[in-house]
């Protein structure tokens, strides 16, 4: 996919690569490489790298049923998340294969303002839910306890740092506080992943964020 300017870091491709990171961000992960050539040509060369790493380094005795449980892992785990090139309705194919669906499959609950959301169900290292902003509409301002990874889907939104497109993922940490504001036109669509509860700015929002887990 063309235009998109705001990549993934570094140091979360690696993670990706290295299996590290929490199911929430490696759907957010696996969504934006999808549809972007140059973080998905990035990533190939991290993998790369740990290849080669993994062959000069000297062989560890392991337990007799070491194959076995390595198996059973990749047969059952939930965290697994394949990275397709293709892009059907909405959704990128690792994120239409997640929710089992295009848009039309999202049971949207409001949370205020005219914002809906869907929590979607991973483990517990961090959260990762998908977001409709009207066009025009914003998110009440606030800062980050942790790492927040958002990617838009459809549509557009500004905040204090610069504007983010279909395709573009804003990675925020404890150092940024923002209101982003879904631009006029098509409503926002995101994707967004957080290991942390967010840091509200104001009263209400504050007040309602038990009942909306963000």
């Amino acid at each position: 996919m063309k235009d998109i300017k705001h990549h993934l870091t570094n140091s979360l491709l690696m993670g990706y690569a290295a299996g590290t990171l929490p199911e929430a961000f490696n759907l957010v992960v696996a969504t934006h490489i999808s549809l972007c050539d140059e973080c998905r040509a990035q990533l190939a060369e991290f993998e790369a790298v740990g290849g080669e790493v993994m062959m000069r380094t000297d062989a560890m005795a392991m337990n007799a049923d070491a194959l076995d449980i390595a198996l059973a892992a990749l047969t059952d785990s939930p965290e697994e998340v394949q990275i397709k090139a293709e892009r059907a309705g909405i959704f990128p194919t690792p994120l239409a294969d997640y929710v089992g669906g295009d848009v039309e499959a999202v049971r949207w609950r409001r949370v205020g303002g005219g914002v809906k959301q869907m929590i979607l169900p991973t483990d517990s290292g961090a959260t990762v839910r998908l977001l409709h902003i009207p066009a025009g509409a914003s998110v009440p301002d606030h800062g980050h306890r942790g790492l927040e990874l958002t990617l838009v889907l459809q549509g557009a939104f500004k905040d204090e740092t610069d504007r983010f497109g279909t395709g573009d993922i804003e990675v925020a940490n404890e150092e940024l506080d923002h209101t982003p504001v879904a631009e006029d036109g098509l409503d926002c669509i995101c994707l967004a992943a957080t290991d942390a509860p967010l840091k509200f700015n104001s009263f209400l929002p504050r007040l309602a964020q038990p009942f909306v887990k963000i």
